[in-house]
């Protein structure tokens, strides 16, 4: 049997197929591994894991100049998040937006010191802001991280979400996939735990346990892991967590000052 090229087809086929091919080309795109292979390139060459507060560093200078950043962005604005299927797909994918666009923010609007910099003179609304734009709409940095990724109702996302700043957890280095997701999570909750500066810090003589004030604003979204103490106590490093539960059960709680300074390589 001869197959013909499709140069050759009837034209009746042709006006068939051409809309079919059409829709595949332009179909949104969903979120794959392979999707995030430019952003896990990106990370590499323009982020630094740092023994000081930040953890991780980002080259925002480099990121705006490198022509592969808005290549990045333009991906990301063809995917649909509505082809997700799993929750680990969803937080994965959300995770991500969150992180590349709060960087984006900070490559776009070059704040000298801070990215609330960015927010208005009276009222800060940076959060509230357009921030990316993905599946055909904007969204901004809290309605990702308020209306999106904290009702899916793992509050390990509060160790994985980065918002440029010092003090908030240590960026990952490698972009958050579903077949991973829970180590994922967990390796950076315990990196960011880890640090005395930033994420706990035990002082046993005055039996206070010193906390990231994340866990003050957000604490409700730990009532189903028992608590925020109970929660500290399951990613603690294990000095800690051993104190937690013995000699710290009843240890008060205060929050460690936030520094909201960009974490600019």
């Amino acid at each position: 049997m001869t197959v013909r090229p499709i140069r050759h087809l009837p034209s009746m086929a042709l006006r068939f197929l051409l809309p079919c091919l059409l829709a595949m080309v332009l179909a949104p795109a969903s979120a794959t591994a392979d999707e995030w292979r430019l952003y896990s390139e990106l990370l590499g060459r323009h982020t630094r894991e740092t023994d000081d507060l930040a953890q991780t560093r980002v080259d925002y200078e480099a990121l705006r100049k490198d022509e592969a950043w808005s290549e990045l962005i333009a991906q990301v604005a063809a995917t649909d998040p509505g082809a997700l299927g799993s929750r680990d797909a969803r937080l994965a994918y959300w995770i991500n937006l969150y992180n590349l666009f709060a960087i984006d923010v900070v490559v776009r609007g070059r704040p000298e010191e801070s990215i609330r910099d960015l927010g208005g003179r009276l009222f800060n609304r940076v959060w509230d802001q357009p921030a990316g734009r993905v599946g055909g709409r904007s969204y901004s940095l809290g309605e990702i991280e308020h209306e999106i990724l904290r009702p899916l109702g793992d509050p390990r996302i509060h160790g994985a979400i980065v918002c440029a700043s010092h003090s908030c957890p240590p960026l990952a280095r490698e972009p958050y996939r579903a077949e991973t997701l829970d180590d994922q999570l967990t390796a950076n909750l315990r990196r960011w735990l880890g640090h005395p500066g930033k994420g706990l810090r035990v002082d046993r003589k005055a039996r206070t346990l010193h906390l990231s004030s994340i866990f003050d604003w957000f604490g409700d979204d730990f009532r189903t892991q028992g608590g925020v103490r109970a929660f500290v106590a399951r990613y603690a490093p294990s000095a800690e967590a051993s104190w937690l539960a013995t000699a710290g059960r009843e240890a008060r709680i205060r929050y460690l000052d936030y520094d909201w300074s960009l974490n600019r390589l």
